[in-house]
């Protein structure tokens, strides 16, 4: 049965995907401005991979502890306090005189981001009625898929022409104009859901969800180990510039968009464990690729393109599976810590490969990002391995 929304929905909802797109554009987009940032600010490009690292950090702590005790405020009462700290943080990013206000900066627009990933699906899926939800989810997530596609290499792409102030000074006004569209556009109507810290370390002390949430770290951990330094990499090994770097970050976000399409028809056929193992098992032969093609501008980019594919298996399979583990009682605590390990592991990798990359370069970045989705795929069987009896005590407790 058909169940068009309102025209009043639609425009809530598209004002909290525009709100997803402005958040991951402004958390990411140093990864594709590395060498922007290093120049106005006169730092390494080390030093500057350990800004994405700081916010995936704070990120991740702030996520579920903005849960824990501010979790009962109304969910659009949260967004807007999100919106405005990123919005502020990017500003004082902007204005900064020196590294250590960079680093400030960052934590308050990680603190922001904390208040509104998390929500943002939430929020959209209590807009409609129970027979809309999958529709609104996938309109709100529709910004994540185009912060990919489209405002990564923007950023990047803004931040060679006129420099990295720009472009935290053009994020900031964008992200408080977006809160003020969510005001004028999203009912207020809706309560939020406080979660107990015992619940947290609750769910964290049982060996099935950890061991999941691992498989989710170390996946992220080797996605960003190399994707942190895609700008260095495609100036250092690939002799590419800016454009070069806007094309491959444009490669991997429209090969993600165009993939995506498969990849839900697969989800269909094939269990959660399977997708993660392929989509690993290819990026770990993707790797390989690398080190063997010539360092040939194309050759990355159509690396790129499987690189696209596997991280489109792993990111929906990764949810998909917490999803299946966890108890109705602990599903979203189990999503909430999903969000906030995935960010431990974008600051993790990113934070490695910063110590990596200037000692050991291209081929560093390789192997720790392996080391990484090997570590992944050795958590995956480890998850595997305690679910089966925890899956087996729940049915002779029903029967």
């Amino acid at each position: 049965m058909n169940n068009p929304l309102s025209s009043a929905s639609r425009r809530a909802l598209r004002a909290l995907s525009i709100a997803y797109f402005v958040q991951a554009t402004g958390a990411l987009c140093v990864a594709g401005s590395l060498p922007a940032i290093s120049a106005a600010w006169h730092l390494s490009d080390a030093q500057s991979a350990r800004l994405l690292s700081l916010f995936g950090l704070t990120f991740a702590l702030a996520a579920p502890l903005v849960q824990v005790f501010f979790g009962h405020h109304r969910r659009r009462q949260l967004v807007l306090t999100g919106m405005v700290l990123f919005g502020l943080g990017a500003f004082a990013f902007a204005l900064a005189p020196a590294y250590p206000g960079l680093i400030a900066a960052r934590v308050i627009m990680g603190i922001g981001a904390g208040f509104i990933g998390p929500v943002l699906v939430a929020l959209g899926a209590e807009l409609v009625q129970e027979p809309q939800r999958g529709q609104a989810i996938a309109r709100v997530l529709l910004g994540v898929s185009l912060a990919s596609l489209a405002g990564i290499p923007l950023a990047a792409w803004i931040a060679s022409l006129w420099g990295a102030k720009a472009l935290f000074a053009l994020t900031g006004g964008v992200s408080l104009l977006s809160g003020l569209h969510i005001l004028l556009t999203v009912p207020a109507n809706g309560a939020g859901q406080r979660i107990r810290f015992t619940e947290l370390t609750q769910v964290l002390r049982e060996g099935q969800y950890l061991t999941a949430f691992l498989v989710v770290f170390f996946i992220t951990s080797g996605v960003y180990s190399f994707y942190a330094f895609i700008a260095p990499v495609v100036r250092d090994t690939y002799a590419g510039g800016s454009h070069a770097v806007s094309s491959a970050l444009a490669v991997l976000g429209v090969a993600g968009v165009l993939r995506n399409l498969t990849v839900s028809r697969v989800a269909v056929r094939y269990s959660a464990e399977k997708l993660l193992m392929a989509g690993m098992m290819l990026l770990l032969a993707d790797m390989l690729l690398l080190v063997l093609l010539p360092a040939l501008l194309g050759g990355l980019l159509v690396a790129l393109l499987f690189w696209a594919f596997a991280t489109d298996l792993l990111w929906p399979s990764q949810q998909r599976r917490i999803v299946e583990i966890a108890s109705a009682r602990h599903r979203g605590i189990a999503l909430a810590l999903t969000s906030a390990f995935m960010f431990a592991g974008i600051g993790f990798g990113s934070a490695v490969a910063s110590w990596i990359y200037p000692l050991m370069g291209f081929n560093g970045l390789i192997a720790v990002s392996a080391l990484f989705i090997l570590l992944a795929l050795l958590s995956l069987r480890a998850s595997e391995q305690r679910r089966k009896p925890a899956a087996a005590a729940c049915c002779r407790g029903e029967a």
